[in-house]
């Protein structure tokens, strides 16, 4: 039986771990041919492994989500080895903590440039491409701290709404060229990139507690429950979707 995204080609980045990795091999499960990149081209093409030992399509390649020209170049080989891009999962990002006296401006720099700049810069390039073949969807991953506010995090919940507000413009500009786009707003997920928390909170058994105590449904989510998101996101289950942004995260955020 084929899946949601049979015959789809979708190009994911950060994909080497995590969030990104689950989404990758979730969307390839359910038949799409996925580009897995990463900062890290070697975790990218375990990544890439994983999905081909499942009997997937995938291929792998490292790219710096810093680099717009990386980013046009990526996005330009896919749609030149496949003849199309249908899916933009534009996951890359950095998470660093500190009220506004402990985070200099060149950290700020940083959040725009990975949790802002590169998703506004993919967007931009997969434009032409699905327009040209009539549609698509544009993932970007913001976090539920773009739809609330975290104390102690400037830098990231500053970042995170404002990529929120520009899927949301950017879904209102091109609905009626059937491209969509959406943010996925995930709350915590037990990976590494919450380091940032961890050292704000004082150390993992401060985090797990957190969890465990301000969560409503008191655990973290999985990330394989953040990519069946990704996957509805993705596929036409979502079609009528757009401009959404898409919070996972037990209930943290009411």
């Amino acid at each position: 039986m084929n899946g949601c995204l049979e015959g789809r080609v979708a190009l994911v980045t950060a994909a080497g771990s995590g969030i990104g990795r689950a989404g990758a091999l979730a969307m390839a499960a359910e038949g799409a041919r996925v580009v897995v990149t990463d900062l890290r081209a070697d975790l990218a093409g375990e990544t890439a492994a994983a999905i081909r030992a499942a009997g997937g399509q995938a291929e792998a390649a490292g790219l710096d989500a810093r680099d717009d020209a990386a980013i046009r170049a990526t996005v330009a080989a896919v749609v030149a080895r496949h003849g199309r891009i249908d899916v933009l999962h534009s996951h890359a990002g950095v998470q660093i903590a500190g009220k506004l006296e402990a985070v200099s401006a060149d950290e700020m720099d940083l959040a725009w440039a990975l949790n802002v700049r590169a998703h506004f810069v993919a967007a931009q390039a997969v434009l032409a491409p699905m327009r040209a073949q009539g549609g698509g969807s544009v993932i970007v991953t913001a976090s539920n701290s773009g739809c609330q506010y975290d104390r102690g995090m400037i830098s990231y919940a500053t970042t995170k709404h404002a990529a929120v507000a520009m899927v949301r413009q950017m879904a209102a500009d091109y609905a009626r060229e059937n491209i969509r786009f959406n943010a996925l707003c995930p709350g915590f997920v037990d990976t590494p990139f919450n380091a940032g928390f961890e050292r704000q909170m004082g150390g993992r058994k401060a985090l797990e507690g957190y969890v465990a105590e301000t969560i409503p449904m008191g655990r973290w989510a999985s990330v394989e429950e953040i990519a069946e998101g990704i996957v509805y996101l993705a596929s036409p289950k979502s079609s009528f979707v757009t401009g959404l942004a898409l919070v996972i995260d037990g209930g943290e955020i009411l």
